[in-house]
């Protein structure tokens, strides 16, 4: 189940970057499950990753290398997350990246290995290793769908954003997938995310802009609360079109970093509505707060809690819920007779308690929608931030009992 039309866009092809699907059997329904990610030497690549301390071999091999040397290739499979293993996990990860170093003639730490999948369960390294070279041989700039796809785990559709920008005639390409459906509540669920560009970028505002592009999207999502060991996002910089973004005038940079910024935010609330389960995609926007990191403080309160989510699924407006999660968020000399919240423009609560203009059949208007916003205004300081929850339903329980089965 997900939230809104399946529809996968136009991917364009990234100059200096292919990629390479196969099917190594680590899914037992026999579908892709191994994906090669190819980039020109020269490129830059910077990451985020999980901060779960239980972080998987794969993400711990590729935080050490990923500015240790050039890196040239991605290889990343599903069905098994090659967390939870130990020593021998990391034997495994490393065995992969030394299996496709030697056939892409690089050094092994110039790949970087990403799992995703079931914890706790040692890789079948021998199948990935013998579907390598199969993955290897069919790289295409043009495969991103198909690539797409094969990352998937309980997704039920795949995620994809691609937009060229014109600038003095010079196009600049910017693709990216992603995956995540449960255990998303990303700090950098199970959440991997890969987005290429062919502008010239250098490495190290590379790694800033990634930060900063990671920070208002897919560290502003929640499905469940449940942080991933395996979340990592990649972006990668090709510099084949020629456009140094660090010659672009002020006006040209804003545009391509506003347009970097839309294609994560598309992403990370592809991963939302796409949530085990959901029904609902809530925007959660918390305003007028002291600063940031108390608004998100409330946004995350609401948006995680049981209460809050099953009367989203029911699509009953009881209010209380969202008053008592904000109670509780942990803001200090919070003042409840200031606090006004609305359902989409609905006005709810205000002054300790119920809207006197408040009906019952307008709050139950809106929850009955697919897509709709809790808005709280704190009415106590200037800023503001805003976050992208799912409801919590029956399916979700299922499919998270039914995992491993």
């Amino acid at each position: 189940m997900a939230v809104g039309k399946d529809y996968f866009p136009e991917m364009h092809p990234v100059p200096g970057f292919r990629l390479g699907i196969a099917s190594a059997g680590v899914k037992t329904s026999g579908k892709k499950d191994l994906i090669v990610m190819e980039m020109i030497d020269g490129s830059s690549i910077a990451g985020v990753f999980t901060t779960n301390a239980f972080c998987a071999a794969p993400v711990q091999i590729s935080k050490e290398n990923i500015y240790s040397t050039q890196c040239r290739y991605l290889v990343i499979n599903t069905g098994n997350a090659n967390a939870g293993t130990g020593d021998q996990g990391r034997k495994d990860a490393e065995s992969i990246c030394q299996a496709l170093a030697a056939i892409t003639r690089v050094d092994e730490r110039a790949v970087l290995p990403f799992s995703t999948g079931v914890i706790g369960e040692y890789l079948p390294v021998q199948k990935i290793i013998s579907a390598l070279p199969l993955a290897y041989a069919s790289l295409s700039a043009t495969s991103w769908d198909e690539a797409a796809r094969s990352i998937l785990t309980t997704d039920t559709r795949p995620k994809g954003a691609s937009v060229q920008l014109d600038f003095s005639g010079k196009k600049i390409t910017i693709t990216g997938i992603t995956k995540g459906s449960g255990m998303i509540r990303p700090n950098m669920a199970t959440m991997l995310a890969y987005v290429a560009t062919d502008a010239v970028i250098e490495q190290e505002l590379l790694k800033n802009i990634l930060a900063s592009m990671t920070e208002h999207s897919f560290n502003r999502i929640t499905v469940d609360g449940d942080m991933s060991t395996n979340d990592c996002a990649i972006l990668v910089a090709t510099g084949a079109s020629g456009v140094d973004v660090s010659e672009l005038s002020a006006k040209d940079m804003d545009k391509f970093l506003a347009c970097l910024k839309e294609l994560f935010i598309a992403l990370a609330q592809q991963v939302v509505q796409d949530g085990e389960g959901a029904t609902k995609f809530v925007t959660i926007k918390v305003s007028a707060g002291k600063d940031e990191p108390e608004c998100l403080k409330v946004a995350y309160a609401v948006a995680e809690s049981p209460l809050v989510k099953t009367a989203l699924f029911a699509s009953d407006p009881n209010w209380g819920r969202i008053l008592a999660a904000i109670g509780y968020s942990g803001l200090s000399d919070l003042n409840v007779d200031g606090i006004e919240v609305y359902l989409d423009n609905i006005l709810i609560a205000e002054k300790g308690g119920r809207a006197q203009s408040y009906l019952e059949s307008l709050g139950q208007e809106v929850m009955s929608k697919d897509f709709f916003s809790i808005n709280i205004i704190l009415n106590r300081g200037h800023a503001a931030e805003e976050i992208y929850t799912t409801d919590l339903s029956y399916d979700y329980i299922k499919i998270n009992a039914e995992y491993r089965s």
